[in-house]
């Protein structure tokens, strides 16, 4: 019976996408002067297991791409070609190319053929120009200014096979008898790993070898004989020029060992070692503490810790029991059984809690999925706007639900880009302010209350109050004699529309994002602001739910119905008299808490509800809420308390309804309303101005 292949297809593109953010961040880390082996090495066999899972599953356009993309790589892993900036940056772009041709095979798509044909010339053309070799280009006669290329005379080969090779049924002999088929082998032992016999295991391997191969065998030659125990030892095959010098590498042989016997090692920036005995080395390690429990961008899928499954197991077991325990109560009940009763109940609400925990860690993934775009975005902007520019990022492990991973990328992305475009100065700008010509942007994620918060920090410029004033003036959004703090007229750059570039770029100044990035915000029920310090730098700090799936709220009666206030979104709840409160033409109900005058919404005037409870505002309270930056005082009739709720879609269930974020449905069965905070204030907004336009 034949396989359907397409079967594997999700899991096929998760792992290449994971791949290629492995491939990018170490051709993004990657010093052309000091080349780290392990880095490269993992760079390679990531392209490598896209190469043959494309070709596996039949997407023979992506495998050919990608085979040349490892051609490239296996040259300047091998030492056979010199690390430069140009080969990084086309391997990024070919990163690129890629990435969106596994978009198109996995969404049934076509990839654009004409970036793709000139990326595969552009590699081409690199593969295709006279490779120097790293150690070569680095051994240059020093007085003359120039040298000959050495001619390679043969192989320096370091074998060292894992103890468990033999009960693989491999034998080290037989590859030592294959690579002397290839030319002068001279085997010389190391012995050093021998235990004392007494802890002698007959079936381990303990012996390692440094090998001298005078051959101009290639390497692929050398590889397929290692080929069958690539994942049961460590290896290390580096070219011999005619001046008895290894090429690239260092010398890895024992300090009590003959010298005479092996050429010595060039000094070099780089390392030919082909560590096959741990796959996971370096990079894949710390990849692979990430893939515990990871997701590929934008599926419909998602790889869960086995820890986290085994402990769902386990809770579902304790419910079993909890719900058995309770069934044989319930056979034959008296009132002798009630303390007992009660006891499982209690027991029963605690397994459900834990429950509901274990169910909520599953979404949850760590910020550095999100955080992963921005190393390459700033190192692209950084270079075409001519800045010196680094990203520091911490947190990257912050847990987060993954909708909620899913769309704060785009406004994090507009941020980052606003700090490189509009915070960060030019070099020579910071240089005449007294600070180093690299700017820093911080990138931070963590915990807080029951929220995660994100930071994006610059040691630019800072917001430029007057310009801000200023053409908040001009659009009409304040008048000249305003009295607005500090942070209120910072709050003007997420006004629709607004901006204080004075040219229109590619990165910014359209005016078209803030206001879209607060609304993006607030609709993942979070909100956002803005500190800033002329001449010394800027922060947006968001506030997020850990989860979009639960909500801790506040509940609050106006009149027979029963609404949800997130707790996030409260300050305070206070009790005011009629004395304390101004009345505005065309403006409403105000009332003075602290230095700031706060607008008063009447829940049950908003949403036209009869007979509440309250309707002077000494009999009921004002809950002190915050949204889009923006404070006033929601009038109640009662505050009920405090609990989480699970947060069902009114738009998907009914319809959408401007001023409510979602519904619950309460303990006792009823249904209630979850209030968005922003909504009602651009809800109570716009009654303001028609009941402004009635009046004029």
């Amino acid at each position: 019976m034949a396989i359907d292949m397409a079967q594997f297809h999700q899991v096929f593109f998760e792992e290449s996408f994971e791949g290629l953010d492995i491939m990018e961040n170490g051709l993004l880390n990657m010093d052309p002067g000091a080349v780290d082996d392990e880095e490269i090495n993992a760079i390679f066999r990531a392209a490598h297991s896209i190469k043959g899972g494309s070709g596996t599953f039949g997407f023979t356009d992506i495998s050919s791409f990608t085979h040349l993309m490892e051609t490239l790589l296996d040259e300047m892993r091998d030492g056979r070609r010199a690390v430069t900036n140009d080969a990084v940056d086309a391997l990024l772009r070919s990163v690129d190319v890629l990435r969106e041709m596994l978009l198109a095979a996995r969404d049934d798509g076509d990839a654009d053929q004409e970036r793709v044909q000139a990326q595969q010339q552009e590699l081409d053309k690199i593969l295709t120009q006279a490779s120097i070799p790293a150690a070569q280009s680095a051994s240059v006669d020093a007085d003359a200014g120039k040298q000959a290329v050495q001619v390679q005379e043969g192989w320096h080969i370091v074998f060292r096979p894992l103890p468990q090779m033999f009960r693989t049924g491999n034998d080290p002999l037989r590859i030592l008898r294959e690579l002397a088929e290839l030319g002068d082998l001279q085997v010389e032992p190391d012995i050093s790993m021998l235990p004392p016999l007494a802890s002698y295991e007959p079936e381990d391997s303990y012996l390692s070898w440094n090998l001298h191969l005078g051959s101009e065998a290639c390497r692929e030659a050398i590889d397929e004989i290692f080929a069958w125990v690539e994942d049961e030892c460590e290896l290390a095959v580096m070219p011999i020029l005619s001046n008895g010098r290894l090429q690239i590498g260092k010398d890895v042989s024992k300090p009590e060992q003959d010298k005479a016997k092996v050429p010595v090692v060039e000094e070099a920036p780089a390392i030919s070692d082909r560590r096959m005995g741990d796959r996971r080395s370096g990079t894949d390690r710390r990849k692979g503490d990430r893939r515990k429990n990871a997701t590929s961008a934008g599926g419909n899928s998602i790889r869960v810790d086995i820890a986290k499954i085994d402990g769902l197991i386990n809770m579902v077991g304790e419910l079993v029991i909890t719900q058995s325990m309770l069934s044989m109560l319930g056979d034959d009940f008296s009132m002798d059984k009630l303390e007992r009763l009660q006891e499982g109940l209690i027991q029963l609400e605690r397994h459900t809690r834990e429950l509901q925990e274990s169910v909520m860690q599953v979404r949850m993934l760590p910020i550095s999925f999100t955080f992963s775009r921005f190393p390459r975005l700033v190192h692209d902007l950084s270079s075409k706007m001519g800045k010196k520019i680094e990203l520091k990022m911490t947190g990257e492990n912050t847990e987060v639900d993954k909708t909620v991973i899913e769309k704060i990328g785009d406004p994090l992305v507009h941020l980052v880009r606003n700090s490189l475009d509009h915070g960060i100065e030019m070099p020579d700008e910071r240089i005449a302010a007294g600070k180093p010509e690299t700017g820093i942007i911080n990138l931070n994620a963590y915990h807080k209350g029951g929220n995660i918060i994100i930071e994006i920090r610059d040691d630019g410029k800072g917001l430029n109050k007057s310009k801000i004033e200023k053409k908040a003036i001009e659009k009409g959004l304040i008048d000249s004699e305003h009295n607005l703090s500090d942070r209120q007229i910072y709050e003007l750059i997420f006004q629709p529309g607004f901006s204080t570039a004075e040219a229109v770029s590619d990165i910014s100044g359209r005016g078209v994002g803030m206001d879209v990035v607060r609304k993006n915000i607030n609709e993942l029920g979070g909100n956002i602001e803005i500190e800033s310090e002329p001449g010394k730098g800027s922060a947006i700090i968001i506030r997020l739910p850990l989860t979009l799936a639960i909500l801790d709220g506040q509940t609050v009666k106006v009149a027979d119905e029963t609404y949800i206030v997130p707790l996030v979104s409260i300050i305070e709840s206070i009790q005011v008299k009629e004395d304390q409160v101004k009345r505005v033409v065309g403006r409403g109900e105000t009332f003075k808490l602290r230095d700031e005058y706060l607008p008063i919404l009447r829940l049950h005037e908003l949403f036209n509800i009869e007979n509440p409870k309250a309707t002077r505002l000494e009999e009921g309270l004002l809950v002190v809420v915050e949204g889009d930056g923006r404070h006033c005082g929601l009038f109640v009739d009662d505050l009920l308390g405090q609990q989480q709720v699970v947060i069902k879609s009114l738009e998907a269930n009914y319809q959408r309804v401007e001023g409510i974020s979602g519904a619950t449905i309460l303990g006792d069965g009823s249904v209630s309303l979850i209030l968005d905070i922003p909504g009602l204030l651009r809800l109570a907004d716009r009654i303001d101005e028609e009941a402004l336009k009635r009046s004029a």
